[in-house]
């Protein structure tokens, strides 16, 4: 199948899988009926492969309404973002939003509209939320920033609509629940830290702590024993090592530009980790 070139993540996600692709896609398993993906984050995997028929889902609600929005309201959504200005007052305007009365009256096509905006013109263009839940980046000062990124959301748009594509919101393990053998599941949950300063919990409010990771290990062998195939991306820990000893992993080198210690930053270990050949 010819893969559209357009269709491309529309926000910068931490952790996002772009630069891992080329070792993602010599792992994928030949064949697969649906794709699952319970930690869809910005999309990278999901792009890249463009499958006919997937369940994604993330525990991000905002998240997930700019996903849906993109599906449904493409055209209302790019008018919305026109109407946005690159400069810090506005912008901390936009982003005070979620402090205030009335945030939850916004329409899903106006809170998608800033997701996108405080995601292209926030610092770093990180989506990253305090323990209450609000948007927390500060501004980024770009000369230029793509707000209205018309071409990739129609894309994808088109992409969703052609397609049998789920998109839910609700916990990892929910995401799965009716699978069946012949299934693949691609997950990446917020990597184990390296170290405790380097502990970046910026996806979802209450983070993703070690006794979740041991819960994700724990339905990879259930998923194993139904004979579904999974692929899981984390950090080579060696607390995931031993997690993950039963089965295939690979280790990857990524640059991760997120510690707070420039020392830190550059190629770090990353592994993959599989239940096939």
């Amino acid at each position: 199948m010819k893969k559209n070139k357009l269709i491309a993540p529309f926000l910068k996600w931490v952790g996002g899988k772009r630069q891992l692709m080329p070792a993602i896609n010599e792992l994928l398993p030949k064949k697969f009926s649906t794709y699952y993906e319970p930690f869809v984050g910005g999309g990278a995997v999901l792009f890249e492969i463009q499958p006919k028929k997937a369940i994604v889902n993330d525990f991000n609600a905002e998240l997930v309404n700019t996903y849906n929005v993109i599906k449904n309201q493409p055209e209302e959504l790019i008018e919305d973002l026109k109407t946005h200005i690159n400069e810090s007052e506005y912008f901390y305007n936009i982003r005070a939003l979620d402090r205030q009365e009335g945030f939850d009256e916004l329409s899903n096509v106006k809170k998608a509209s800033r997701v996108i905006y405080l995601n292209k013109t926030c610092y770093n263009g990180l989506y990253r939320v305090n323990n209450s839940g609000e948007f927390n980046s500060p501004f980024g000062k770009y000369k230029n920033p793509n707000i209205v990124n018309d071409v990739t959301i129609r894309a994808v748009s088109k992409y969703f609509n052609a397609n049998d594509i789920t998109i839910i919101n609700g916990d990892f393990e929910s995401a799965v629940k009716n699978i069946r053998k012949g299934a693949f599941v691609y997950f990446d949950p917020p990597y184990d830290p390296v170290s405790k300063s380097s502990n970046f919990t910026g996806y979802v409010q209450g983070g993703f702590n070690i006794f979740d990771q041991v819960r994700l290990r724990e339905l990879c062998d259930k998923l194993d024993k139904k004979g579904v195939k999974f692929l899981v991306s984390n950090s080579a820990t060696q607390f995931i090592l031993d997690q993950y000893s039963d089965y295939n992993i690979t280790f990857v080198k990524a640059n991760r530009a997120i510690n707070s210690d420039a020392s830190k930053r550059g190629e770090v270990d990353e592994v993959l980790i599989r239940n096939y050949e």
